[in-house]
């Protein structure tokens, strides 16, 4: 039987058959689902509203400070010189949502993803708040510009201009941002730019851009036929219970009411099976099990389930899904080597370069090696480290200032001089260790190679 898309001559659901946009004014159906989405949505979104403001250890819980090149996640500081621990964080994400997805579809599409939240849980309601319900806001489509719609678009800007505020929070800290917001455009011209286009892009978003957001722009769609195999928990139609469609004797239990389309937020018909438009956000459960109640039919005819057990898929496939043992096998070797890399934190940067000109000088019967040394604080509080010489007692270590003070965060640079005698290179290299001993009486060592000059014959 063909899909209602079909039958209303729509090859794409957000398409017309002449080639323009079709809006989707999506019809609200109360359900389980729909209540379990909006705990799970508005408490994201307290999260998001609230992580700025929240400290940890005197710092924002999360904060990108780019200009800094400095990170904070939950007491955590990750610097520029933290590749390793940057990489492994973002490998984690990474890994954490190929095995969502092959355990539970795109549930991360319909439940967690700011796109979706905001749009089913804040826009939209707003929406119908000003508008009216779904036939009110089809008959303004076709009218044209009004007042009712002129205020939602007044309403969304003010939104949005709030949401870039809390956005640009996590880069500028709750602070500079409140500073920002209480003095003129001009003297933060930088800010106020990034603040303004962040604002228009999100009032294009969910003013305008909406569905085609998740069906055209975002590459997760995309990826799900990779990251989804027969056994994924997906949200699907049961065709051997619902088919054929209609309301006599001979028909299944789906009476073609067309309910899980006019409910679908990217407009697809899930009878047509699995497509990438699917965001996985069980409006449609909630709109199928609604009709269901009403002709005093099962429940379940729309659900969460596998390609497998909806008969979708068929052939000997083999029943072990691999990936759901590497997955978290991977992500259990990621989180222990970042929490080990983490435990280093309070480790500074040492940065030992040869200084500027002759790589060494010889002075009567010693030599001199000037090196330049960088130490990095990557703690969150002021620290002093002196410098020593540890396996030479014969050398001399000559340093303008000893010891070297850092505040929280900061490098620090300077130039020092070793001196020993020339029986000490008879090779033109000696091998040694520089120690930085921190106030808690820690010693950092790094190695480093003392040159000189080369006795004839050697």
């Amino acid at each position: 039987m063909p899909s209602l898309l079909q039958r209303q001559n729509r090859f794409l659901p957000t398409v017309n058959a002449d080639g323009s946009r079709r809006a989707l004014r999506p019809r609200l159906f109360q359900g389980r689902f729909l209540r379990a989405r909006r705990v799970v949505g508005w408490l994201l979104i307290g999260v998001f509203w609230a992580l700025p403001w929240l400290r940890v250890g005197g710092k924002p819980a999360v904060s990108f400070d780019i200009p800094a090149r400095e990170f904070q996640l939950f007491g955590a500081t990750f610097r520029a010189t933290d590749g390793a621990l940057l990489m492994l964080a973002l490998l984690a994400v990474f890994v954490s949502i190929f095995l969502i997805t092959a355990w539970v579809g795109r549930a991360w599409c319909g439940w967690a993803c700011p796109q979706t939240v905001y749009m089913e849980l804040l826009f939209r309601p707003l929406e119908r708040w000003l508008e009216g319900g779904t036939v009110k806001q089809k008959r303004l489509d076709r009218e044209g510009p009004n007042a009712r719609r002129a205020l939602k678009f007044v309403v969304f800007a003010l939104l949005s201009v709030a949401l870039a505020n809390v956005f640009l929070a996590y880069f500028v800290g709750t602070e500079r941002l409140g500073a920002w917001m209480t003095s003129s455009p001009l003297s933060h011209p930088t800010g106020f730019s990034v603040l303004a286009l962040t604002s228009l892009l999100i009032f294009a978003d969910f003013g305008f851009f909406r569905e085609q957001m998740c069906t055209v722009a975002c590459p997760y769609a995309r990826l799900q036929s990779v990251l989804l195999d027969s056994k994924s928990l997906v949200v699907g139609y049961d065709q051997r219970r619902g088919e054929p469609r209609g309301r006599g004797e001979a028909s299944g239990d789906c009476v073609d009411c067309g309910a899980c389309v006019t409910t679908c937020p990217t407009g697809i018909d899930i009878r047509d099976g699995l497509q990438l438009e699917c965001v996985g956000c069980a409006q449609c459960i909630d709109a199928c099990d609604s009709v269901m109640r009403k002709f005093d039919r099962p429940l379940g005819l729309i659900r969460y389930a596998s390609q497998r057990s909806l008969g979708e898929v068929k052939g000997s496939l083999s029943p072990h899904r691999p990936r759901l043992l590497v997955y978290p096998l991977l992500l259990a070797a990621i989180l222990g080597a970042l929490f080990f890399l983490g435990r280093r934190g309070s480790e500074p940067d040492i940065t030992l370069l040869r200084g500027i000109g002759a790589p060494f000088e010889v002075v009567g019967a010693e030599v001199h090696n000037q090196i330049r040394i960088k130490i990095q604080n990557r703690t969150n509080a002021a620290a002093s480290y002196r410098l020593e010489l540890l396996d030479l007692p014969e050398a001399q270590l000559i340093a303008p200032e000893n010891p070297l003070g850092a505040a929280a965060g900061q490098r620090v640079e300077t130039s020092v001089f070793v001196v020993f005698p020339l029986t000490l290179v008879p090779n033109g290299t000696r091998e040694v260790v520089f120690g930085v001993r921190d106030e808690g009486g820690v010693v950092w060592r790094a190695p480093y190679r003392l040159l000189g000059p080369r006795r004839a014959g050697s």
